[in-house]
């Protein structure tokens, strides 16, 4: 009876401590990548920020479980400025504000990190962020930011989205339509189908305009 208790006991804690370990960043990105893209351009408008919601838990336990990993950083703001994207409202603010912070923390561990993610995204939150002194969008930080991104990965299809769009927002059609044409002929990410097939739509009908 003893032996069994034991023996139980030990298997008990076993599955205890698999069910704890911590996700890596290899196993958990994918699925934070997944379930953007489909949060973002396929789920109805009524669940995109309840699934956001959902995935923002799921990138600060990533992060939380992997300190001193830029990744995790990088997509848990990523999130966050899309949640509160379609969340509006003073809450958005907070998200923005916490979603700058964690890019700069990013920046701090490993600057080219994702492509130069960083600071692409940095450059679309500063694009898209009320000014002063509601919040910290600034048009020429984020033109600093967008072509700094672009010196990383000049053929990226994000990079040359964003700051296509920016260069239109400043009236500045010819050359914005030339970064949007350079996104549009931008090479397949592994992995990243979805996401590649939503971009190339919003590219798509940013030049229809």
């Amino acid at each position: 009876m003893i032996r069994n208790l034991s023996f139980g006991l030990v298997i008990g804690c076993l599955a205890l401590a698999f069910t704890a370990r911590a996700e890596t960043v290899e196993e958990g990105l994918p699925a934070l990548q997944h379930g953007w893209a489909e949060a973002y351009y396929t789920a109805p408008s009524a669940e995109k920020e309840k699934q956001f919601e959902k995935l923002a838990g799921r990138a600060a336990q990533l992060t939380a479980a992997n300190p001193g990993r830029p990744e995790p950083l990088v997509w848990q703001a990523i999130i966050l400025s899309s949640y509160a994207k379609f969340e509006g409202g003073l809450g958005a603010l907070g998200k923005i504000k916490t979603a700058r912070d964690l890019l700069l923390q990013a920046e701090k561990i490993q600057p080219t990190a994702l492509d130069g993610s960083i600071y692409t995204s940095l450059g679309s939150l500063y694009a898209k962020a009320p000014g002063w002194p509601i919040a910290y969008g600034d048009k020429k930080k984020a033109a600093e930011y967008l072509q700094h991104a672009l010196q990383i990965n000049p053929a990226g299809i994000d990079p040359n989205y964003f700051y296509g769009e920016l260069l239109l927002d400043q009236g500045k059609r010819a050359e914005g339509e030339k970064y949007l044409r350079k996104a549009l002929a931008a090479a397949p990410r592994a992995g990243r189908a979805d996401a590649d097939a939503g971009r190339r739509a919003e590219i798509t009908a940013l030049l229809a305009e």
